[in-house]
């Protein structure tokens, strides 16, 4: 009997490793009001599930109670890890105006032991970085709605354009930057479409959000398509017209696809799936975003 010659494996092996991955998204479980069979079964899902992140994108509480971030941190701490956590307009102690003005991130960051500002993740195959569109107080009645500054804009696109060549990149806040058609809600987001051009064009294929409570993924119009924006459900009884969900992110080097996982009332089955083609010049050194070098719209922001 011959014996059987194994293939050696070839740096395009080795780099369609790097280049494949799983990431969950889960967002506004809103401890206070949380499902609670969903949010066990939740937990249950991540650690049957191999990923190489969990990522959870804001109000983790209702009001910004001490019981609240007590339960949201137990339930976060009981996820596998890694995990990356990011600020909600909710995640804000509801009752209590000193914190609102003068520390309005300090049970956030204490409960879930992730920044409020400037959080990254970084691996070979995914980079995600974080930024804060939750306010303590604004300049106009609806606190909920979302704002971000071209600072911070700036500072994440720098770092995104760090990220290693062929790896997911990944920004992730809490509003849609973008309002997107056919929300129950929007994030009304000051400076929002200036961002989301800036981050299209440091190489970001996907913004990832929650706020409005219901799954989406859909090109970002106002770039060059490259870029798209990704939705996340609820795990709290504040349903907007679906049942509590979450989503699941799979990706190879040439698509990147999005289930959104709903509740039946027993588990979490596949509800609805997008399939979006990925963008192809951050998978090359010499056609990616120059690490060295700010985009003409980045620069335009300073």
């Amino acid at each position: 009997m011959r014996p059987i010659r194994r293939r050696r494996k070839t740096a395009y092996d080795e780099y369609a490793a790097l280049s494949s991955g799983r990431l969950i998204q889960f967002s506004d479980v809103h401890f206070g009001v949380e499902h609670r069979r969903a949010c066990a079964a939740a937990i249950d899902y991540a650690h049957a599930t191999p990923n190489d992140l969990i990522l959870i994108t804001g109000d983790v509480t209702q009001k910004g109670l001490p019981n609240e971030f007590k339960a949201a941190g137990d339930w976060i701490r009981a996820m596998p890890d890694p995990r990356f956590v990011v600020v909600g307009n909710h995640d804000v102690p509801y009752y209590s105006a000193m914190a609102r003005l003068f520390w309005p991130w300090r049970a956030f960051e204490a409960a879930t032991g992730h920044p409020a500002h400037d959080g990254e993740f970084k691996r070979d195959n995914l980079m995600v970085r974080g930024v804060t569109t939750a306010r303590g107080w604004q300049a106009r009645l609806n606190w909920s709605k979302g704002v971000i500054d071209l600072d911070q804009t700036r500072r994440a696109a720098a770092a995104l354009r760090q990220a290693p060549v062929g790896a997911l990149r990944i920004l992730a806040c809490h509003h849609p930057l973008i309002e997107m058609i056919g929300t129950p809600m929007t994030g009304d987001v000051k400076r929002g479409d200036a961002a989301a051009e800036i981050f299209a064009e440091a190489g970001v294929d996907l913004i990832m959000t929650g706020h409005t409570h219901i799954p989406f993924a859909l090109p970002i119009d106002l770039t060059d398509r490259c870029s798209y924006a990704v939705g996340c459900g609820t795990l709290s009884h504040r349903e907007r017209g679906t049942p509590p969900s979450f989503n699941q992110l799979d990706w190879d080097e040439r698509e990147i696809v999005v289930t959104a996982m709903a509740w039946d009332g027993n588990a979490f089955a596949p509800s609805r799936t997008w399939r979006l083609p990925r963008r192809q010049d951050t998978r090359h050194a010499a056609t990616a975003p120059n690490p060295a070098i700010a985009g003409a719209k980045e620069k335009a922001a300073s």
